[in-house]
């Protein structure tokens, strides 16, 4: 049953701006958040912070206390009805007194998917479905979209000059966007579960593919403390096995997977070796990314070359483009920001929609998205 009111559109969009504040920290799970609510007054709330510890209702409950009995729960994703790490939040709902749970939407976890709710309607709770959906949709788009298809929703960030270079002739590349642009990167890198780049991006780049926590926006680091820094796993496409181990990256915190077509020793530092079929002796995208699923990683960030990005682009794996446009010309012996090999007509052309664009200091920031 679905029922909505201004006082659940209200408390509900309290439990979203809650389930955000996990966004750089959950990982495998998803972003929830809870609110409990009696006599129109919040006595609990609550937000899920790390897998393997409480769930949102749970901290929403303990600060609750004995008050709870006949309240209303507001939770932005369906609690859940299985024993995982932790024991089934609609049990725990069950056994305080709630009188009513309101969710914003159903979870597609097969261990949940419906289950949660059943259980609290089969206690004789009231339970209503469905307020601001839409919104706890993109609290979790990778969780969600691993959980209906086995893929983890993929990001593609280029930054780019006006005319669509990534780098000079030469390959200079050191720095087309400003300072702010690439401080504006880090909160997405900090968001993902793993940030997927090439062999030769990394050596050309000297890349470290890491989160730097002091370039952070301030509202962010006022709720994530450096101890609770999460380095996103490195995922780097080396099918020429021509990695040494002496990159910046086996220099960094975290973890860092190797993709390789043969499943011949990685002696790397911190190295998990991913082994994958090939096709027209390149690393085939679809299982790999299928591969990462199966790995919980929710999401996927895109950091590397222009042929890689226009490979996953030709593909359809891209479910977001994040481009960052300098106020820059680099003309035509430049590099292009993707290799679109085989297209030929513009009625192939891939299209996407326009999500947002932002200046980002002295560059423009546009989001897109698959149309």
């Amino acid at each position: 049953m679905t029922m909505k009111n201004d006082q659940d559109l209200f408390y509900m969009q309290q439990a979203i701006e809650l389930a955000k504040l996990g966004r750089f920290t959950t990982t495998p799970n998803p972003n929830v958040g809870c609110i409990i609510v009696k006599d129109n007054q919040i006595i609990g709330q609550g937000y899920h912070q790390k897998a393997g510890g409480p769930h949102a209702e749970v901290y929403a409950l303990q600060m609750a206390g004995n008050n709870v009995k006949g309240a209303t729960a507001y939770v932005t994703l369906e609690p859940c009805s299985h024993f995982g790490r932790t024991p089934p939040c609609a049990d725990a709902l069950i056994k305080s007194g709630i009188k009513r749970v309101v969710i914003a939407m159903q979870d597609p976890n097969p261990n949940v998917a419906g289950q949660g709710i059943k259980r609290l309607n089969d206690a004789g709770i009231e339970v209503s479905v469905g307020v601001l959906a839409a919104q706890a949709e993109l609290l979790n788009k990778g969780f969600l979209k691993r959980m209906r298809t086995g893929l983890p929703y993929v990001q593609l960030k280029l930054a780019t000059s006006l005319d669509g270079k990534i780098a000079m002739a030469s390959g200079e590349s050191k720095w087309i966007t400003s300072t702010i642009a690439r401080q504006d990167v880090q909160q997405f890198r900090a968001q993902a579960c793993c940030i997927l780049s090439t062999r030769s991006t990394v050596q050309a780049d000297n890349a470290s593919l890491t989160v730097r926590y002091a370039q952070l926006p301030d509202n962010v680091k006022h709720n994530y403390l450096p101890k609770n820094l999460r380095q996103p796993v490195r995922v780097i496409i080396d099918s020429q096995h021509r990695l040494t181990g002496d990159e910046n990256i086996f220099k960094q915190p975290g973890e860092t997977w190797i993709v390789r077509k043969q499943n011949i020793p990685v002696m790397l530092p911190n190295t998990k070796l991913i082994i994958e079929s090939s096709t027209n002796n390149n690393i085939d995208l679809t299982i790999l990314l299928k591969t990462l699923g199966e790995q919980q990683i929710n999401s996927v960030w895109v950091e590397a070359g222009s042929q890689l990005a226009g490979a996953l682009i030709e593909q359809e794996l891209i479910d977001e483009l994040i481009i960052y446009y300098a106020p820059k010309l680099l003309g035509h012996n430049a590099i292009d920001m993707c290799k679109l090999t085989n297209l030929q007509k513009l009625s192939l052309a891939p299209h996407f929609r326009f999500e947002s664009t932002k200046m980002v200091g002295e560059d423009l920031r546009v989001i897109l998205k698959k149309a």
